[in-house]
């Protein structure tokens, strides 16, 4: 299938060309050639289907001549996760991305035919296509592994097994995460489509309706595999939360923020004729925003700063993808540029008690939202620094508080200059329940008054958004996609923050067979299993008020990742109960209560870990107190989430060495100092023996017990984050059976 595969990519670029030369001549006036645009796009579209037919069946069929199947799949892998390998690699998610928006072009073509915008709307979106289709010829997954591979394989010479897929990426949410988010991607091209063609036509208004049905569509999907990356990784990737504020997370982050900007202004411009120029530049901005996404992740860019980042996709691909990344923002400024004078001619002020107003601000404050993660995004590319996660998280604190009240202020005013005591009377009630309600939360906490506000915000949002559902409700039930999505988002910035400051964190030893207390649960640690292969699973039984569940986090060591963490999680209606591991130790103790410690070894005392940093030799070239020189062993103490470093110490006066202890408040008792030996064990490594002492008794002797360590964590309400980002997305697919593509706003 390797020559067919190639075979039906020429054909499509071809087409495709003739495609958007046969829509150009038919823009300039020669509608003849529409039959040619439209045959050449219907062929195009063909072409990209059976290349990606001819890629599925080698990757089914296990041909591992074709080196992209050898290096994404194996024969070990299940149906569902050999369906996922198509888009795995750089190469086959370029198909991917390249057949969505070959399918997409199909519906286009009979929705812009119906509204008589062909011949302008589809030459472009076809250059964008035909572009995916020049990567597709750079970055080839239809290359043997002999061309691959040269030399390293005699001619006729098979792998019996491929490479197999990054165990990262062996999960359920591959098949379905990554698909959803490249739709999204190619959905974004439509509303730049419309923008080019309207402003090649010089009609500033009507485009609109024909755009905002795709702009709801582009906004759904986008958001959508937005949100099973982000359960993906809270469920899957062990390390505790949800959205890391990773570049390549972030970066397609970014046109999102920028489509629900573009989504409520033209929603302005509909109604009052205003904002014309901004529609624009956002719909440009948007799909210029998936093209830099694209660079940053398969450019290789972000290969040392992002873990969903592409390496080393050679010369010609990065020169490509800067070409695409220039050529979309050159045509949309260059229209821009040349419309400037009439565009600028239909600019109008607006009053601030205006919903156009409180819409056209709320815009702009996802504007510098989307400022703002781009620059933290951005900055690895043009220094080493990385920006740490704190800085998302403080800079969007007032980004939110602001955003949530301008969507309940929104709904308020009227699209008419709004007299203040009526909206007064309209918000009293949304105003009261907002305020009862944060004062009820600030009863139970001891949170500072910006994170306060920020719940009143959310509150309010929430209350506006149900009263006006409820009014909807009674009048046109058709009309309740925007609330209820609104409604999602207060949900959504409430699960955000009450999960994230009411989280707690603990690092549990726990020892096989011994029930403990960890975070209010009864945590036993029962024994471990080889599930497959390298694959540990740990079973944990958790007990709570008659609540019994046994939870397998799971550990794998891999070639290329490392160490692989699992965790499990606990469900229950307020929230989440989460373990991750961490690794396996063992007690030390010896038949004397003696602890032998080899420098940088950790060890487990009780449910403590303690590590043997370095020697303290601060003391070493001056006569101490004591009448010696004196040399200390620094211990890292950590148990849970609290942390110490104690210094017990040896002095030596030349004639003989005087051992002293130190009070450890983390493991309870005085840590005593009995031998030292620097650099003089037989690998030259250095060494000390240590006691512990509780109320003067010698630490008891004690079985070599096997110790799991788990990070262990409550997430109250984190199930307010799902259900809001579930009725974000409802709202948005309401909108869109709504208007089923049709013509209003």
């Amino acid at each position: 299938m390797l020559l067919f595969g190639t075979f039906a990519i020429y054909l499509s670029l071809f087409a495709g060309l003739l495609s958007i030369l046969g829509y150009v001549q038919a823009a300039n006036g020669n509608k003849k050639k529409l039959t040619i645009g439209r045959i050449g796009l219907n062929i195009s579209a063909l072409g990209i289907f059976l290349a990606s037919v001819a890629l599925m069946t080698d990757i089914l069929q296990h041909n591992f001549e074709n080196a992209y199947v050898w290096s994404y799949s194996s024969r070990d892998l299940s149906t569902a996760l050999l369906f996922s390998t198509f888009w795995a690699g750089q190469e086959g998610s370029f198909l991917f991305w390249t057949l969505c928006s070959a399918l997409l072009s199909v519906f286009l073509l009979s929705y812009t035919r119906k509204r008589k915008l062909e011949a302008h709307v589809l030459p472009v979106f076809l250059a964008i296509q035909t572009f995916l289709v020049v990567l597709l010829i750079a970055k080839s997954p239809f290359k043997t592994i002999f061309e691959q591979f040269p030399g390293e394989l005699s001619p006729g010479q098979l792998p019996l097994d491929g490479r197999g897929l990054n165990p990262l990426l062996q999960n359920f949410w591959m098949v379905i995460h990554p698909p959803v988010l490249f739709i999204g991607f190619a959905a974004a091209a439509i509303p730049f489509s419309f923008a080019i063609a309207a402003l090649w036509r010089k009609e500033y208004s009507s485009w609109l309706t024909n755009a905002f049905p795709w702009v709801l569509f582009s906004g759904l999907t986008l958001g959508a595999g937005l949100m099973l990356g982000a359960y993906w990784a809270y469920g899957v990737l062990g390390w505790g939360g949800y959205w890391g504020w990773d570049p390549v997370e972030n970066s397609s982050l970014i046109p999102w923020i920028i489509s629900m900007a573009l989504l409520h202004t033209m929603l302005a411009q509909s109604r009052t004729g205003n904002l014309v120029r901004t529609n624009f530049i956002f719909a440009i901005l948007q799909f210029v925003l998936v093209i830099y996404s694209t660079f940053l992740t398969r450019s290789g860019i972000l290969g040392e700063s992002s873990v969903h980042s592409f390496t080393d996709p050679g010369t010609i691909v990065y020169s490509l993808l800067m070409v695409f990344l220039a050529g979309s923002i050159l045509l949309g400024a260059g229209f821009l540029f040349l419309r400037r004078v009439e565009l600028k001619a239909i600019a109008k002020p607006m009053h601030f008690m205006t919903r156009e107003f409180a819409l056209s601000l709320g815009s702009f404050v996802l504007l510098a939202s989307a400022a703002i993660i781009f620059f933290g995004t951005s900055l690895p590319i043009v220094s080493s620094t990385q920006v740490d996660p704190s800085f998302y998280n403080k800079m969007h604190l007032p980004i939110a508080i602001l955003m949530a009240l301008l969507i309940g202020y929104s709904l308020l005013v009227r699209w008419d200059i709004e007299d203040g005591k009526d909206l007064l009377v309209k918000a009293w009630k949304s105003l009261t329940a907002s305020l009862v309600g944060t004062v009820a939360i600030a009863y139970f906490s001891m949170w500072e008054a910006s994170y306060l506000l920020f719940i009143f915000a959310s509150l309010f949002t929430l209350f506006v958004n149900l009263e006006q559902l409820i009014l909807i409700i009674r009048g046109d039930i058709r009309m309740m996609g925007g609330k209820i999505a609104h409604i999602g988002m207060g949900i959504f910035l409430i699960g955000v923050i009450i999960s994230g400051l009411f989280d707690k964190k603990e690092t549990a030893m726990l020892e096989l067979g011994t029930t403990q207390n960890v975070l209010g649960y009864s945590v036993t640690y029962t024994g471990k299993n080889i599930v497959e292969k390298n694959k540990t699973a740990f079973s944990v039984s958790v007990q709570k008020e008659g609540s019994n569940a046994l939870l397998l986090p799971t550990m794998m060591e891999t070639e290329n990742q490392g160490m692989m963490r699992n965790p499990d999680i606990q469900s229950f209606f307020t929230h989440d109960f989460y373990i991750s591991p961490s690794g396996i130790e063992e007690q030390k103790i010896d038949e004397h209560g003696h602890i032998t410690l080899v420098k940088e070894e950790t060890v487990t005392i009780g449910s403590a870990r303690v590590t043997f940093s370095a020697f303290d030799m601060t003391g070493h070239n001056a006569k101490s107190m004591e009448g010696g020189t004196r040399i200390g062993v620094k211990l890292d103490i950590v148990s849970g989430y609290e942390k110490e470093t104690v210094i017990p110490y040896v002095i030596n006066n030349g004639q003989q060495q005087k051992y002293f202890g130190v009070k450890s408040k983390l493991l309870g008792g005085e840590i005593e100092l009995l031998a030292m030996s620097i650099g003089g064990m037989g690998d030259g490594k250095s060494a000390i023996q240590i006691q512990l002492k509780k109320e003067g008794e010698v630490m008891p002797p004690m079985q070599h017990k096997e110790v799991l360590v788990v990070e262990a964590s409550v997430k109250p309400f984190i199930n307010l984050v799902w259900v809001g980002t579930v009725l974000v997305l409802l709202g948005f697919f309401i909108a869109i059976l709504r208007r089923k593509l049709a013509d209003s706003i």
